[in-house]
């Protein structure tokens, strides 16, 4: 049976292939972030990701205000998964944008992202009992032979570069692939409980802002910014963080938080090839093959099938 078919959907019926547009939608979004923000000068990469989640958490706080204050109740119901979930947002981005500083954007981005499937299967094995479809592990393997070509031609033309601790910057990737799994998670299982998926993120996104904009002023307190940098920041919170991730919600309605994170391996390749053409980082042959096993990992993912 699909696994996707044990999901509660609140509201209107979505099609899984609305739900997969949108979360591969909310991919490309995520996918320009790490390119945008190293554009940014004299901000710090854990005060981007603080402003970048921050912001957005506020925006999202106010466009679903009246539908949080309508499921208040069953927000409460489900404070363990709010609370878990907006931590989790917290951490994130403060991990992710300071793994990118320091091993690149195309790595820094493939191991957050990459790595969270895997994360997300533990969790769905060990506090769920659900284990995943063979599809499921066939797709799984080939895109983390895909991720791994691709994060060794990587790591090749690092060695020599400037991206500062190397290892440090993978340990942050991994961290942040956890927090990842760790609140899709969240937010499925409140959906799955009867919340609105709007109301799922937005109200792990609003607490999370309550952290990361007071942690922003000790981060970044003597900034000086030019106006491309507040273009580039605003573009950060706005866009992908806060489209990019109602359309990635709107997605959990359907696929599962495992599947929907492995329909994320998208923004790596996407990341990694903006990261080549505009930040001018290196890709050797043996990467650009990667994305293409990835790019087959997700077909397979994305196929019909009853086993």
């Amino acid at each position: 049976m699909n696994r996707s078919s044990t999901a509660v959907v609140t509201g209107p019926a979505v099609s899984r292939h609305k739900a997969i547009a949108a979360i591969l939608l909310a991919c490309f979004l995520w996918g320009t972030t790490g390119t945008a923000a190293s554009f940014i000068q004299g901000v710090s990469p854990m005060a981007i990701g603080a402003f970048a989640m921050g912001v957005s958490g506020l925006l999202m706080g106010l466009y679903r205000l009246t539908g949080l204050l309508r499921e208040r109740r069953a927000l409460c119901q489900q404070y363990r998964y709010v609370l878990c979930g907006a931590l989790a947002v917290a951490v994130y981005p403060l991990a992710f944008y300071s793994a990118m500083a320091f091993a690149g954007v195309a790595v820094g981005t493939v191991v957050s992202i990459a790595c969270a499937p895997f994360f997300s299967v533990l969790l769905e094995i060990c506090l769920e009992g659900k284990a995943p479809s063979r599809r499921w592990w066939i797709s799984f393997c080939l895109c983390a032979g895909g991720i791994l070509m691709l994060t060794m031609s990587k790591q090749a033309t690092n060695l020599d570069s400037a991206h500062g601790d190397y290892t440090l910057g993978i340990g942050l990737g991994l961290l942040a692939a956890t927090t990842y799994a760790l609140y899709s998670w969240a937010a499925k299982s409140m959906i799955t409980s009867g919340v609105s998926s709007a109301s799922a993120m937005s109200v792990m996104f609003l607490l999370a802002s309550t952290v990361l904009l007071p942690a922003l002023f000790i981060l970044q307190q003597d900034a000086v910014l030019g106006s491309a940098d507040i273009l580039l920041l605003l573009y950060l919170a706005v866009v992908p963080m806060f489209v990019g991730y109602l359309a990635f919600g709107y997605g959990l309605k359907v696929v599962t938080a495992s599947e929907a994170t492995l329909l994320t391996l998208l923004e790596p390749v996407i990341a990694a090839v903006l990261a080549v053409v505009i930040v001018r980082e290196q890709l050797l042959l043996p990467g650009w093959l990667g994305m293409a096993v990835i790019m087959l990992g997700l077909w397979v993912q994305n196929q019909r099938c009853d086993r």
